[in-house]
């Protein structure tokens, strides 16, 4: 059993929505960090990789769907360096939380990690309300700034301090979440 999950929220996206193009741009940034994190994380026999992802109101698709969509969405480049491999956990969700209404709560307990990365898309909403569910859950929260992206920076630095003074997570810079 792994010490440490890693949680893949939201990240694969169309970007076909009225606040992609300053999501895009912040996705951009954390893209290399994030992929290098989902790498060495699959590279480790002691981490699990969980992706969990929205699937967009559509109750017809399945997961092979949702990454056919990213693709063919408006920025296919910031999908494929984080594509899930066929071994990987995935889920998906509808709401905000990656435990809300999910199987997520039930795959952590069989896994049984100490310690939650939470990494992905969107800071001050998803990622934010995933670290609060943590939390109360009394896992050990680590989230990587530089592997979650944000609409607006001003909210995405606000929701990082929350989660460090109100859920006691761990800010860590992804290079150094998964120590040697």
């Amino acid at each position: 059993m792994a010490d440490t999950a890693v949680l893949v929220i939201d990240m694969l996206n169309a970007y076909r929505h009225p606040d992609a193009e300053q999501l895009m741009n912040s996705v951009a940034d954390i893209v290399e960090p994030l992929a290098d994190l989902i790498h060495r994380g699959r590279d480790r026999g002691d981490v699990d990789v969980v992706y969990v992802n929205d699937n967009y109101g559509d109750f017809t698709g399945d997961w092979d769907d949702i990454v056919c969509t990213a693709l063919d969405g408006a920025r296919p480049d910031l999908v494929k360096p984080i594509l899930p491999t066929a071994d990987c956990l995935r889920l998906t969700k509808v709401r905000h939380s990656a435990f809300y209404a999910t199987q997520l709560d039930y795959l952590l307990q069989q896994l049984k990690p100490a310690r939650l990365l939470i990494t992905g898309q969107v800071t001050e909403q998803c990622v934010l309300y995933t670290a609060l569910d943590a939390y109360v859950r009394h896992y050990d929260v680590v989230v990587p700034p530089d592997a979650v992206a944000h609409i607006d920076a001003g909210l995405g630095e606000a929701a990082l301090e929350m989660m460090r003074r109100n859920m006691r997570a761990e800010l860590i810079p992804a290079a150094h979440c998964l120590p040697a």
